[in-house]
């Protein structure tokens, strides 16, 4: 049994808590700044007292005496932190040599991630959930039939199923995060180049199952595929799919109000009135072309799946929550066995498409 301490009691932290406290293979010791929503995390549905091989504890994960103690003896350390948390952690992790993974999207926390794995012996894994995460997983899976690539396409979409009011959207997933993406410059391959687009440009429409959606330029979403493709494909590139009309509000806010330049103070105002709701679907769309193995025509070929909000274990879980823990609950568990690198940086694009989507828990993202 290998022990792992998740970082966050929050909407994911809660979920990954459980997948990996109840499938027999780790002693989990949930951490949160609230001891009450760390001790939550880890009780069985029917209250009966915590799950087996199950501690909770509080602690200030900004105080590095505090991460070293939480860390100390540990195999994994799992975080669903917020993404400017991250570096600390990873920083103790790697003076440990406890193998780190995280979610983050943010590009900067991913570049100290990976210069910090030059400094341990553990593995280094950041970026492990849906975008960045699985939406690498499956492209790389189309991109492998292909003996040329011409252009690669990702989308991934959080999505009420029920949104009522002018954003066409609900919150399900970090505020912050998700405001971070709609800030920050967005890395793309256009024309065999490497560059920076702006957030929240590049609007598209597209069609799925007869349902229109749009599209546009958020950060993160590609992780590490830029520099792992740079040279190999002529366009590259990631957005986010939402509901029509809810790009040009979102502009309105961080463009004309300057939001972008105050973001604490959007998430201050999207967590006091935009409603949360976990009746919701996650839309992934991949689209590759270019020239394949079998033939010498241009060819495309598409990965489209969605996953809805469910039950788990007795509980009820939003489909991000369900997504994105399944996704680093999957990762963690594919390191445990051997199928990917044993230490050193991991990239979304190292891990393996069946031995992932037939693991326990990414069998989640199964059509």
């Amino acid at each position: 049994m290998k022990n792992v301490v998740v970082i966050g009691a929050g909407k994911v932290g809660r979920l990954v808590i459980r997948m990996l406290g109840n499938c027999g293979d780790y002693a989990v010791t949930a951490v949160d700044i609230s001891q009450k929503a760390a001790e939550s995390s880890i009780q069985k549905v029917d209250d009966s007292g915590p799950m087996a091989g199950a501690s909770a504890a509080s602690a200030d994960i900004t105080d590095d005496a505090a991460l070293t103690k939480l860390l100390e003896g540990q195999d994994y350390v799992v975080s669903c932190a917020p993404f400017y948390c991250n570096v600390l952690i990873a920083t103790v992790a790697a003076r440990l040599d406890v193998h780190y993974f995280d979610l983050t999207e943010d590009v900067a926390c991913t570049k100290a991630v990976k210069e910090l794995s030059k400094t341990t012996r553990a593995a280094s894994m950041p970026q492990c959930g849906l975008a960045p995460g699985f939406i690498t997983i499956a492209a790389n899976h189309l991109a492998e039939s292909f003996a040329t690539l011409d252009t690669v396409k990702m989308r991934v979409g959080a999505l009420p199923i029920y949104p009522h009011n002018r954003l066409q959207y609900n919150l399900s997933w970090s505020t912050e995060g998700l405001i971070n993406e709609y800030a920050n410059p967005c890395e793309a391959i256009v024309r065999g180049q490497l560059v920076s687009v702006p957030p929240l440009e590049g609007l598209e429409r597209l069609s799925v199952d007869g349902r229109e959606y749009e599209a546009f330029n958020t950060s993160g979403g590609l992780g590490t595929l830029c520099e792992t493709w740079d040279g190999k494909v002529q366009n590259l590139d990631y957005k986010s799919i939402r509901y029509p009309g809810h790009r040009e509000l979102m502009a309105f806010l961080m463009e004309d109000l300057r939001f972008n330049q105050d973001c604490p103070a959007l998430c201050k105002i999207f967590d006091a009135n935009v409603p949360y709701a976990d009746q919701d679907v996650v839309l992934i769309f991949a689209t590759v072309s270019g020239t394949a193995k079998d033939g010498g025509r241009l060819t495309q070929r598409s990965y489209v799946t969605k996953t809805y909000h469910q039950d788990i274990d007795g509980e009820h879980w939003g489909a991000i929550q369900i997504t994105t823990s399944a996704g680093i609950c999957a990762v963690v568990d594919l390191h445990r066995e051997g199928v990917l690198p044993a230490n050193g940086f991991i990239r979304q694009e190292d891990v393996p498409f069946e031995p992932f989507i037939t693991n326990r828990f990414g069998q989640y993202y199964s059509p």
